[in-house]
């Protein structure tokens, strides 16, 4: 279940229409090190990253290679968290679960030359809510 299905449930809400999701992939490396993840800009239509994995790619060094996420918090406050830091040796890959983030986010290799796969869905709610008292 998603943080907007959950967060409707929870609120006494009904979304308007089911959430809509799609498969999400990019590659960071020294050639491109960043990917922003924006979604449309249409009106009433909610954009979620939710990533899943991320893993190293075939031909990468032995260096750690870290990957920093970036969005906004709950104050509206741009910050960047780091969320993977692999390595060939010991640890390949992460599983992140189901780590849902809004739109703007932007994925960076942070360190390391890669190359490193980001995995998840893209998620489109609307976010026209019916509220039942």
């Amino acid at each position: 279940m998603s943080f907007i299905e959950d967060t409707c449930s929870d609120l006494g809400v009904a979304p308007q229409s089911k959430l809509e999701s799609f498969l999400f992939s990019c590659e960071l490396s020294s050639k491109v090190p960043f990917y922003t993840f924006q979604g449309d800009e249409e009106e009433d239509l909610e954009h979620f990253l939710e990533l899943r994995t991320v893993c190293l790619g075939e031909g990468v060094k032995e260096e750690s290679n870290v990957v920093e996420v970036t969005a906004m918090n709950h104050q509206g406050k741009t910050i960047s968290v780091p969320i993977a830091n692999l390595h060939i040796s010991c640890l390949p890959m992460v599983s992140l679960g189901e780590f849902e983030l809004k739109a703007p986010v932007t994925l960076r290799l942070k360190a390391g030359t890669g190359p490193v796969t980001v995995s998840g869905l893209h998620l489109i709610g609307n976010i026209s809510v019916f509220f039942f008292f």
